[in-house]
C-alpha cells in the first residue's frame, strides 16, 4: 500500500517558497591516502550513508568524464573523495560492496556504472531513492524537489556544471557536494523513520 503522506510533486513556484539549506557538519576532502587513512574510518561503521558523486561537465556531444569525486555522508560528516587524484583504494571497493551498509543515493545505478569504468566491483547495498519514493506515493524524482517534499527545505544546484578535476575545490564547491550525499542520507532515514529498512535495489 502507498503511504502518501507526501504531496506527489512540487511546482517550480512552490518550491521556491521553501528554504534553502546546506550541510553544516565537519567535511573532510581526501586527495591522498594519508588523508584517507585518516577520514575513512569514520564512515566504516555507519548503517547508512548518503551517496553521491561528480564528474567535470564535458561540452562534447558523446564524450564523458571520468567520475572525479565521491561523496559519502552520514548526519554530520561527510567524505569527499578525489578519486580523480587517488583512485579508488581497496576499502572504498568493499565498502561499496558491502550489503551490510546502506548506500542511499538518487539514480545510483548510473554512478555505479561509471565508478566501474574507473575500477571493477560487485555493487551491494545500494538504495535507490528514485524507486523508494515511488512507495510512499512522491512522483518527483530529482534531489531539489525530494529535499522540499520529504524535509521541508531545498538545495542549490548551482555548482553542478563546475569543473570538479581543478587543483583546489572551491568551499562553494565543497559545500554542495557534501550537501548532496547528507541530503540523500536524510530523506532515507526520514522515509523510514519507525520501518525496517527495506532491501537494497541493487
Amino acid at each position: 500500500m502507498v503511504n502518501n503522506r507526501y504531496p506527489e510533486t512540487l511546482t517550480a513556484e512552490d518550491l521556491g517558497k521553501y528554504e534553502v539549506s546546506w550541510f553544516k557538519g565537519e567535511i573532510s576532502v581526501v586527495e591522498d591516502m594519508e588523508e584517507f587513512r585518516s577520514s575513512f574510518p569514520k564512515l566504516v561503521h555507519s548503517a547508512v550513508l548518503g551517496f553521491d558523486t561528480e564528474t567535470k561537465p564535458s561540452f562534447r556531444k558523446g564524450y564523458k568524464n571520468k567520475v572525479s569525486l565521491i561523496q559519502l555522508a552520514t548526519e554530520d560528516f561527510a567524505c569527499l573523495i578525489r578519486i580523480n587524484k587517488i583512485g579508488m583504494p581497496q576499502e572504498l571497493v568493499d565498502l561499496l560492496a558491502n550489503p551490510a551498509v546502506i548506500k542511499a543515493g538518487v539514480a545510483v545505478h548510473d554512478d555505479i556504472r561509471f565508478l566501474r569504468s574507473v575500477r571493477k566491483f560487485n555493487p551491494s547495498g545500494f538504495v535507490d531513492l528514485q524507486k523508494l519514493v515511488k512507495e510512499f506515493g512522491i512522483q518527483s524524482s530529482g534531489l531539489k524537489k525530494l529535499s522540499a517534499i520529504i524535509l521541508g527545505f531545498r538545495i542549490s544546484k548551482g555548482q553542478q556544471v563546475t569543473n570538479w578535476e581543478a587543483d583546489q575545490l572551491t568551499e562553494a564547491q565543497l559545500v554542495y557536494a557534501a550537501t548532496d550525499a547528507w541530503v540523500c542520507h536524510q530523506i532515507y532515514r526520514k522515509l523510514m523513520d519507525g520501518s525496517s529498512y527495506p532491501l537494497p535495489s541493487v
